[in-house]
């Protein structure tokens, strides 16, 4: 067995170029994670202008690792608009992707 090459393996790959990635459908909005506010929820800024307190559905807890400035797709309530779940974060090879697009301003907004 050879132990030295074993942290070689992915040298000199480079990272997979992206022809597209998920789009919202439907109600879904693309926004931007302001802040933390503990536990499960997050402040996060949408690109419609609304700033919505959001949290992140029992099924995607453990599995998405979110962080203030990710990229992320959320979907509103349908009884009050000011709160909504997220669904998707966007890896940083996709929002690069999203920015050369169109779908994101390459700037950082305030809202």
């Amino acid at each position: 067995m050879a132990y030295y090459n074993k942290h070689k393996k992915n040298q000199g790959q480079e990272a997979p170029t992206i022809t597209r990635a998920k789009l919202p459908r439907g109600k879904e909005i693309i926004g931007i994670i302001e802040q933390r506010l503990g536990g499960n929820k997050m402040m996060v800024n949408c690109l419609d202008g609304k700033q919505r307190n959001s949290r992140v559905p029992g099924r995607l807890r453990r599995r998405l690792w979110l962080r203030p400035d990710d990229i992320v797709i959320i979907e509103p309530w349908e009884l009050d608009n000011t709160k909504a779940d997220i669904l998707f974060k966007y890896p940083p090879n996709q929002v690069l992707w999203l920015k050369k697009n169109g779908y994101l301003k390459t700037e950082k907004t305030e809202f």
